[in-house]
């Protein structure tokens, strides 16, 4: 079933895409997905040493997570199907319904100021309004919940109103040092991004499997995510 929300790209007038409000992508936060909340909790809290923060339910997809505000304004995201949702007729966001095995890092976000305008740019999705408790955003979504790049590009997220996660999260003291972003055509996403997003945390490498790799700096050393 097509998601309700996709849209055909909007055009200007002369049939380019706009690239208003695409010109710069902030990293916003990071998201570790696993089958259930309870295994995924165990596994991140066991390699940061730092409790979770409960999040909430996102009754639109399905889902539910658990949060930690890290420092230079972003924040760690654990996701999961939520067992007690009734499921969508869609597919959910970040390809969770082909998720399977251990809890692993499988997604970046990154905020724009204008979604629309990022998306004509950027193929991540169509906009999806998305609220949670008085939280509210909106989100490049794909039709077939999978994202560019396997999964390695970036999800797109513009914040509505003034609320951001990470003026309710308290500073874990713990940093994210760098992500790098593997993949066989590294060299075509970094070209991809490169006018849109300036982040020296952020590099690239090919690699023969897609996948995701954070350095965390925490008060017991540096512990990579993956």
């Amino acid at each position: 079933i097509r998601p309700p929300w996709t849209r055909r790209p909007k055009k200007t007038p002369d049939g380019q895409r706009r690239s208003q409000g695409a010109d710069m992508l902030t990293l916003d936060h990071i998201a570790v997905a696993a089958e259930t909340l309870e295994e995924g909790r165990a596994f991140v809290e066991d390699l940061l040493g730092t409790p979770l923060l409960p999040g909430g339910q996102h009754a639109v997809m399905g889902t539910h997570n658990m949060l930690l505000g890290l420092e230079d304004g972003i924040y760690f995201e654990l996701i999961a199907i939520d067992p007690d949702a009734a499921p969508p007729a869609f597919p959910r966001w970040f390809d969770l319904d082909s998720f399977a095995g251990p809890p692993r890092l499988t997604n970046w976000i990154c905020r724009v100021p204008d979604l629309d305008a990022a998306l004509d740019v950027l193929a991540a999705g169509a906009p999806l309004d998305v609220v949670r408790g008085d939280l509210r955003w909106r989100m490049g979504v794909p039709a077939d919940g999978r994202l560019p790049f396997d999964n390695c590009h970036p999800a797109l997220i513009q914040w509505q109103g003034k609320l951001h996660p990470m003026d309710r999260l308290p500073n874990s003291g713990l940093r994210l040092a760098s992500l790098r972003i593997l993949h066989p055509r590294a060299d075509e996403l970094q070209a991809l991004l490169a006018p849109v997003l300036d982040d020296p945390r952020v590099s690239y490498g090919v690699g023969d499997q897609p996948a995701l790799e954070a350095v965390i700096e925490t008060p017991r050393g540096e512990r990579v995510l993956r």
